[in-house]
């Protein structure tokens, strides 16, 4: 049986737990407990995403509308971007992860059952009956002191040499490599990635190791444009300042890109990149939308035979993704803008709501 620290760990801790949209409260909950294969872990920092702001927002994906059920099963505590230190091993779950007490660690946001038609192909962050962290009761979250890490969670050591600050970015930037992997990225290809927010940056720098002729960021934030460009840009240009479809079109003899990339969440930039994309190029959908998009999909077919790929999740792409940040690939000073206690979780919604005033915005429990 693996050794365990789990009788010297509190009784209870402070946790964030959404129980609605807008009803976000900071509760008292009962410490989780490792039984065999499980890990629990000591969390050390948790990072606020995009899809976390739409379901405290209440967009139907999370809290359902005739079409379909919601995803979000309150109460529940969110959070799916974290890292943590390991202080508690179910039996059989150190020899299975290759884990130890003290070791940081992550796991993976969905955890899958391992039974499904996907699962039993490799497709596991397809699975038709898994949990994703942070939204569903078989997986809470980490907006909280402590953090169970189910028996079928995917779950990986976090090398010391990446600051806890850093590690956090782990899971966001496996999204985002998966997203570039998605475009199908030729040599000589020109790409553009809409939104500069910390996924689309993420993008960016996984985009620029494959060796595009032209990478092209856009956003209406000229200091996450500078981000960008030390991500990797080769250009970045401000849909504000600029037409930017005519921009692309200028810089591709009037073809388009080859690959675009939508990473703002805004219906606009679905309708923009349909527009400023070349005949025959690649459209890959990542964002989480907040409400249904409306486009002309004769573009897609009879005008242009698009390839539309979607992106979710970011399965296969955690090892790539500690493997970018040790090797300081990004500019994390400048992604990683705040720093709070949990306590303050709604000031750090809040932020990331305003949008102009943060790009990752984390909270220490």
């Amino acid at each position: 049986m693996d050794q365990t620290r789990q009788s010297s760990l509190p009784k209870t801790m402070p946790a964030v737990v959404c129980h609605g949209p807008r009803d976000y409260r900071l509760e008292e909950r009962a410490v989780p407990q490792a039984g065999p294969g499980e890990v629990v872990i000591h969390v050390k920092s948790v990072g606020i995403c995009a899809s976390d702001l739409k379901c405290y927002l209440g967009a139907s994906l999370f809290w359902g509308d005739e079409h379909r059920i919601g995803y979000c099963q309150p109460p529940v505590i969110p959070g799916h971007e974290f890292v943590g230190e390991v202080v508690a091993l179910g039996e059989g779950a150190g020899e299975k992860y290759g884990l130890a007490l003290g070791d940081m660690a992550i796991s993976e946001q969905i955890v899958p059952c391992w039974k499904c038609r996907y699962c039993q192909r490799g497709q596991y962050w397809m699975c038709q009956h898994g949990d994703v962290y942070g939204f569903r009761q078989g997986a809470f979250g980490a907006m909280a002191e402590y953090m169970l890490f189910p028996r079928n969670a995917l779950n990986y050591k976090v090398p010391s040499s990446i600051p806890i600050e850093h590690a956090v970015f782990i899971e966001p930037l496996a999204c985002s490599i998966h997203a570039v992997q998605r475009g199908n990225i030729e040599f000589e290809d020109v790409v553009v990635i809409a939104g500069a927010g910390p996924l689309g940056l993420g993008m960016i720098a996984a985009a620029r190791l494959k060796h595009p002729r032209l990478l092209i960021a856009l956003d209406l934030d000229d200091q996450r444009l500078a981000v960008a460009q030390a991500c990797g840009a080769d250009l970045g240009l401000n849909p504000r300042k600029v037409d930017v479809v005519d921009e692309v079109l200028k810089l591709t003899d009037g073809y388009g890109c080859d690959v675009y990339i939508e990473a703002t969440g805004h219906p606009t930039a679905v309708e923009q990149g349909l527009h400023m994309i070349r005949k025959l190029g690649t459209f890959v959908e990542f964002s989480v939308m907040r409400e249904p998009v409306t486009v002309d999909w004769t573009i897609i077919g009879d005008t242009k035979e698009l390839n539309i790929h979607g992106s979710h999740l970011g399965p296969y792409c955690y090892p790539i993704a500690i493997d970018m940040l040790q090797k300081g690939l990004l500019p994390m000073e400048h992604i990683v803008t705040h720093q709070l206690p949990l306590a303050r979780f709604q000031e750090g919604i809040d932020l990331v709501a305003s949008g102009d005033r943060s790009i990752k915005v984390t909270l220490t429990p």
